[in-house]
């Protein structure tokens, strides 16, 4: 993706509540144990039932909502449409308390950018620029298929670059994110279904922009770090990024430059990494009972902005269980290929690869059978980057790798963002290979993810906990 927002610095929420409390406490004298006990019990009680009652007037309000909201469709899928999709087959159930997501499924999620050219050219010449549209019917400039698992309890995230190469009904071999503005969810879920073997499809969510942007600052920003300086102007469509390297709580302007930039050398793939970095800071933020209280915002937003099959009640259930799921449960891939020569095809295609395809579809979508093939030891490519701040660990654990028998082991460049604890990426979604080059190593979280280096089966990003551990890896 790409934005027009320039970069503008949010101020912090302050709990004045809390100062309240602070300042009243250290008015009152001192009281005997005894007595302080009894208060601070009684105070504790209160804390308590206040959070019960906030809980429960939310779940309630979201009850109400659930059952009283109309459809949030914004088109009106036909018969053979609705077919791509099961027909709708349930998928929650509403119980005593939250709806309950009641089987796994597989949702397609559509980020769309439209612009005044795309529709009407006067428009443009109107507005001066090519400004952004409130639509759903152009590109899909991101492409997720999301699968939730209630019986292994667990999240699948699968991106699927919008340049991959694909049949699409209607124009044939070309970039998969023409299939919404050709077809809509329909298309674009039957050609991901098809580049995919057959991946079944239960429902589609499709959001604009826009609606991301206000998504984002509904949420509270975003706290996430930034790899790299990203810095990027384009006049014609307003379109300003600059971000610094680093830690930082971005508003929703500055989050979704984030979200969109590409301008660098890894392109649209280097866009899809940083967008699972921050779903994963997303998912941990939705934890934070202040979340809570943005809630009503936070519909506001969701019922202007997103086209979807799904019911609100789903809606709900689907994120009860998204905030449930234990991290290292949340899985993040990417469609498995290449670069294409665009000498070749004459555009920028990222070619697929079917077989690890039907590889990664088996082990993470329960669908279809994969290979059983493994790979020895000499046939891994591992890739060792650095997160200490000592470029000589990340050298010595190559060299430890490569007397073991892992004869592609590279080092890559830093990570600039020290990190506490030794990171395993099965970057290819192996994890099964990653906790052997674990069980090599001796230590190192193993996660599924693909923020890892392009180009590697595993990536492992050394932490502060290496140093002092001796053994062969301490320089």
């Amino acid at each position: 993706m790409s934005t027009r927002h320039s970069n503008r610095a949010s101020s912090p929420l302050t709990d004045r509540h809390s100062q309240t409390n602070a300042t009243d406490m250290s008015r009152s004298p001192a009281p005997q144990p005894k007595p302080r006990a009894n208060r601070f019990r009684w105070f504790w009680l209160l804390f308590s039932l206040l959070g019960v009652a906030t809980i429960s007037a939310t779940t309630g309000a979201l009850l109400a909502v659930s059952l009283s909201s109309p459809s949030l469709s914004q088109r009106e899928l036909s018969k053979e449409e609705k077919a791509v999709f099961g027909n709708n087959q349930p998928i929650s159930s509403l119980g005593l308390q939250l709806p309950q997501l009641t089987r796994p499924v597989n949702i397609l999620v559509l980020g769309i950018k439209v612009i005044t050219s795309d529709v009407d050219d006067s428009l443009s010449r109107k507005y001066g620029y090519h400004a952004l549209v409130n639509s759903f019917e152009g590109l899909s400039d991101t492409m997720f298929l999301v699968r939730f698992d209630p019986s292994q309890k667990k999240l699948s995230v699968l991106s699927i670059p919008r340049d991959t190469r694909a049949w699409v009904d209607g124009l044939g071999m070309t970039k998969i994110n023409a299939a919404n503005s050709r077809g809509g969810p329909a298309l674009s879920a039957k050609a991901v279904s098809e580049l995919l073997g057959g991946v079944p499809i239960d429902r589609y969510m499709r959001i604009n922009v826009q609606g991301v942007e206000k998504l984002l600052d509904a949420l509270g920003g975003l706290t996430v770090y930034v790899p790299r300086d990203m810095k990027y102007q384009d006049d014609s469509q307003h379109l300003y990024i600059n971000l610094k390297q680093g830690r930082q709580h971005l508003n929703g302007e500055q989050a979704l430059a984030f979200l969109r930039f590409r301008h660098d050398e890894y392109g649209d793939i280097g866009r899809v990494q940083r967008q699972q970095m921050a779903m994963r800071s997303l998912k941990e933020q939705a934890l934070n009972p202040t979340t809570l209280l943005k809630l009503p915002d936070i519909l506001s937003v969701i019922r202007e902005n997103l086209d979807t099959n799904l019911s609100m009640e789903e809606i709900v259930a689907l994120a009860g269980f998204a905030t449930q799921v234990d991290r290292q449960n949340v899985q993040m891939l990417v469609t498995p290929g290449d670069y294409g020569d665009i000498a070749r095809y004459g555009t920028s295609y990222w070619l697929p690869y079917p077989n690890q395809i039907r590889d990664m579809m088996a082990k993470h979508f329960e669908h279809g059978v994969g290979s059983g093939d493994s790979r020895s030891m000499s046939q891994v490519r591992v890739a060792v980057q650095d997160a200490s701040g000592n470029p000589e660990a990340a050298r010595a654990v190559a060299r430890q790798l490569e007397a073991m028998g892992y004869r592609q082991t590279f080092v890559a460049r830093s990570w600039k963002e020290t990190i506490s604890t030794t990171r395993v990426i099965a970057q290819n979604g192996d994890a099964d290979t990653a906790e052997q080059v674990k069980a090599a190593i001796g230590r190192g979280d193993v996660r599924v993810d693909s923020s890892g280096i392009l180009g590697s089966d595993v990536t492992i990003q050394i932490g502060s906990d290496w140093q002092g551990t001796g053994s062969n890896a301490n320089p």
